[in-house]
């Protein structure tokens, strides 16, 4: 049971990254991030950052790998964030 659950977990963990790539497609594609709030997402990005550290901090790969996965969608997203702020 552990090692399906293991398999779901990083199915739903990547695909619940998928947030933040669509909001990175939706502020690059129209090159705005006026409705966009930096700071909640900053704190995304430092949250599943976090989370990445410390799946390598208690060797879980599934843990790592999925917030690796959310942290470079969360950066996408500052990035686009602070590139059309208006």
């Amino acid at each position: 049971m552990k090692k399906f659950y293991e398999k779901y977990m990083f199915v739903i963990g990547g695909s619940g990254s998928l947030i933040f790539y669509l909001q990175a497609i939706e502020i690059f594609n129209e090159q705005s991030a006026a409705a966009v709030s930096l700071l909640a997402f900053v704190i995304g990005f430092i949250s599943v950052a976090s989370w990445m550290v410390y799946g390598v901090l208690i060797k879980n790969r599934v843990l790592f790998f999925s917030n690796v996965l959310a942290t470079i969608g969360a950066l996408l997203v500052v990035i686009g964030i602070l590139m059309y702020k208006t």
